[in-house]
């Protein structure tokens, strides 16, 4: 039978430092179904702390970086007491206004707290001796595939290792299929393939360090070479986020390669799908190459303009270091727990009804810990749109090869950020 705590042992039970507040309001702003999971951890959350109101206001992903970043700039002026931020984007916060947030290590968050969660997920949080974000989910890339159309096409999922690989079952699979395109890209909006890949291969934008730039490293180059390979081959078609969702529910695309916080996106907005997918480990650039990669995933930051500081730490310890508000999020929503712990959930290994019976949670987290961490940088955002650019070029047969377009690349984030380029 499970023991309600008391306010005051629960106090003691998620750290020392200052008390923390029993009453009272928070705000926080997030976005479509990461904003929902929060809603979701409010219940668990009032049942230990009935007095403490959570509001969570889904403003939509652009418009909370928009306003949390004016925000800041204004001095606080405006911002709620917790802000989502992915962590891609955390350090254009930290660099340009580090007052902004709160420490968390100034409300009990201590080295302990830090070590229940992967080191990747914290590497753009943590700036010298100060956390500024406490990590909530992370992005475990997998392979979400329809079930019929790979068994009418003869194509086992486990047989697929390499991108070459997938490249060859993508041609059985639209030949059997008629109609149906192997996966999607965002092309045109998004350099997803590219980060998920280079990520795999241990290669992204900047080096480790954030000192210098690595885009036009050789696994960098490989994979980009690779993404055409796809594009040529005929197996990706470019979709944006809403229509990749309207090709799910379509019957029209046979996979989709996404982190892993997908799931909730499949099975929530292709709900008649029921039982048709499944999920298979990220292919590799080689047969014994690595099969893990990490793609998106967020945080939570206290600003530094609330009024209730202690009860918005309480909510985070909560939310995000119990297993109890990472399963509900897990549950309700496929947010991807980041805290280490809750890879041993009991729900972690059940198999789930709209995947055909698989695990698929035990699959997915099993890669988290071979992730390599990448940094983001206060340049991400800068880099991003730059790389956009080169591989619409690229894909389009503007450059001669990948090497020639990745150069190209470094040199143009070289100019926007002052940074050199690894030689």
């Amino acid at each position: 039978m499970r023991t309600t705590l008391t306010c005051a042992a629960l106090v003691l039970a998620l750290g020392s430092g200052p008390a923390l507040a029993q009453s009272g309001e928070i705000t926080i702003w997030s976005w479509n179904i990461a904003a929902s999971s929060l809603k979701a951890t409010v219940e668990g959350f009032n049942k230990q702390f009935p007095d403490i109101k959570v509001t969570v206001q889904d403003l939509g992903n652009q418009p909370t970086y928009d306003k949390s970043i004016a925000g800041c700039a204004a001095g606080g002026v405006g911002l709620p007491d917790i802000v989502s931020i992915e962590n891609g984007e955390a350090e254009n916060y930290w660099s340009q206004f580090p007052d902004c947030f709160v420490d968390l290590r100034t409300l009990g968050y201590s080295a302990e707290d830090q070590k229940k969660f992967p080191d990747f997920k914290r590497t753009e949080l943590e700036v010298g001796d100060k956390a500024y974000a406490m990590p909530w989910d992370s992005g475990p890339v997998a392979a979400f595939y329809r079930r019929d159309f790979y068994e009418k096409a003869g194509v086992d999922p486990a047989s697929i290792k390499t991108w070459d690989d997938f490249i060859a079952a993508g041609k059985k699979i639209q030949a059997a299929n008629p109609g149906v395109t192997m996966t999607n890209a965002d092309f045109n909006g998004d350099t997803e393939f590219f980060r998920m890949i280079s990520n795999e291969q241990g290669c992204a934008y900047f080096a480790a360090d954030g000192q210098s730039i690595t885009v036009n490293q050789p696994k960098c180059v490989d994979t980009l070479a690779k993404i055409k390979e796809m594009k040529d081959a005929g197996i990706i078609t470019s979709a944006d986020w809403s229509t990749k969702i309207t090709n799910n529910t379509a019957g029209t695309v046979a996979t989709q390669v996404y982190g892993g916080w997908y799931e909730g996106t499949i099975r929530t907005e292709s709900a008649g799908e029921n039982g048709k997918w499944g999920v298979y480990p990220m292919p590799s650039l080689t047969a014994d190459g690595p099969r893990a990669a990490n793609l998106g995933g967020s945080s939570l930051a206290i600003t530094a303009a609330s009024k209730n500081k202690e009860a918005a730490y309480a909510y985070l310890k909560y939310t995000l270091e119990t297993n109890e508000g990472q399963i509900a999020m897990l549950k309700g929503f496929g947010l991807v727990p980041s805290l280490i712990s809750a890879l041993d959930d009991p729900y972690v290994s059940e198999g789930l009804p709209y995947w055909g019976g698989q695990a698929v949670w035990k699959d997915i987290l099993a890669t988290l810990p071979k992730v390599a961490p990448s940094r983001g940088t206060p340049f991400q955002s800068d880099a991003e749109i730059i790389m956009r650019a080169v591989q619409t070029k690229y894909l389009g047969g503007g450059y001669p090869d990948a090497k020639a377009a990745l150069d190209d690349a470094a040199s143009q984030i070289a100019s926007a950020t002052g940074l050199p380029v690894k030689e």
